[in-house]
């Protein structure tokens, strides 16, 4: 009965774990107040000038800005949107060049995490029972890595958010929030170690039962 509970939840796992890696996991907004912008464009312009032409180009610019209601402008102007899953921000990174942080990224949270979930179904089905020492040694050997994937979906995040407000300054107003692929990943770490637990018991327990000789 555990063994079949084993083989259900490694498969709930899976089955949670392509929608992880596939649908965004998080959505990063940017703006810029319109006030803060005219400013800005006003700053960089005079700051361009030289010193005996910056006090009175700015005068006259304060000016321009004055008349045309432009300091009481409101609201704000979008800069960008940006929402990645897993599998996009391993291609953003390739695309960029960045090609061995590419390969760690999708090694440890999808090739990883699919590969060791295979190997526990694999100890569950009767069929390889002749093989299931070898698997067990398997999975403890990468077991070292299990929480390697929820560290790189943290790097995900961060690089993300990071990558979005480059250059921006204190201009930028951020809002982010997690997107349904964020979930899905974060239920397949769940399902994922609690089917470990279940494999290892059903295991020991076929173990134990064996009649002494």
């Amino acid at each position: 009965m555990k063994s079949l509970l084993s083989i259900v939840v490694i498969i709930l796992s899976l089955a949670l774990l392509i929608p992880g890696v596939t649908q965004p996991i998080l959505t990063i907004q940017g703006s810029i107040e319109k006030s803060e912008l005219v400013e800005a464009g006003v700053t960089m312009f005079t700051e361009s000038l030289s010193e005996d032409n910056r006090s009175n180009a700015r005068s006259m610019l304060d000016m321009a800005v004055s008349m045309l209601g432009f300091d009481n402008i409101e609201g704000e102007v979008e800069v960008f949107y940006k929402t990645r899953s897993i599998v996009d921000t391993v291609n953003e990174l390739y695309q960029s060049n960045n090609i061995l942080v590419a390969a760690l990224v999708g090694l440890f949270s999808i090739v990883f995490p699919a590969i060791k979930l295979l190997t526990m179904l694999m100890v569950n089905l009767p069929i390889f029972k002749p093989l299931q020492y070898g698997l067990m040694r398997f999975i403890g050997a990468i077991g070292k890595w299990s929480m390697a994937d929820v560290f790189v979906v943290a790097l995900i995040i961060v690089y993300i958010a990071g990558n979005a407000s480059a250059g921006m300054g204190e201009l930028l107003t951020t809002t982010a929030h997690f997107e349904i692929g964020f979930y899905y990943f974060s239920a397949y770490c769940v399902f994922s170690i609690a089917s470990h637990w279940l494999m290892a018991s059903s295991v020991n327990k076929r173990h134990t039962s064996k009649p002494s000789r």
